[in-house]
């Protein structure tokens, strides 16, 4: 999946999303505060740590968030449903990228890279309680490329990044939906 971060008419970022099914969306920015736009802190920090079922993982399955707007192509005839079982289904995951990505995109944007791991680490803790399951390598990675990105979004104003065609959330099996013939009255 390409993605296309780029300055909005509105003095935000706006990222369009070129998914494998020929469909192409807009997800509207609202971080004009920020050196940094901050989809492009979920698309590193979920790149970087592996997370299928964040917020782009979601998208590459079918997911629409309510604030995209269709630019072309064609969605499937149940795209409206399957998008709303896939968000509803990973949630929590959700949840888990935006925590992540917000530490790793304030660190980044406070220039505090070096103490990303600590940031992550206490926000995971108050989060979920547990251990951190990524080791602080990947992490720090996560930072360095985010950093990586700021860079280039100073100098051009834009950054094309491609989205793994390995990350991507799974589609829930539907609960009490009946298949074939048997059992309809």
């Amino acid at each position: 999946m390409l993605v296309l971060f780029a300055h909005s008419g509105t003095g935000s970022t706006v990222a369009t999303v070129h998914r494998g099914d020929g469909v192409v969306l807009q997800l509207p920015g609202y971080d004009r505060k920020h050196r940094v736009p901050h989809d492009l802190a979920h698309f590193a920090t979920e790149r970087t740590l592996g997370l299928s079922d964040g917020v782009f993982g979601a998208i590459a399955a079918g997911g629409v968030f309510s604030n995209m707007k269709l630019i072309s192509g064609k969605p499937r005839h149940d795209a409206a449903l399957r998008s709303k079982l896939l968000l509803e289904a990973h949630k929590r995951s959700l949840t888990t990228a935006e925590l992540l990505a917000g530490v790793v995109h304030q660190a980044v944007e406070d220039g505090d890279a070096g103490r990303v791991t600590a940031l992550v680490r206490d926000a995971w803790t108050s989060f979920d309680g547990g251990d951190l399951p990524w080791p602080d390598e990947q992490v720090t990675q996560a930072a360095a490329e985010l950093g990586e990105l700021a860079v280039e979004w100073e100098a051009l104003g834009a950054v094309r990044a491609v989205w793994p065609d390995d990350l991507v959330a799974p589609m829930p099996v539907p609960h009490g939906v009946r298949r074939g013939r048997r059992g309809r009255t």
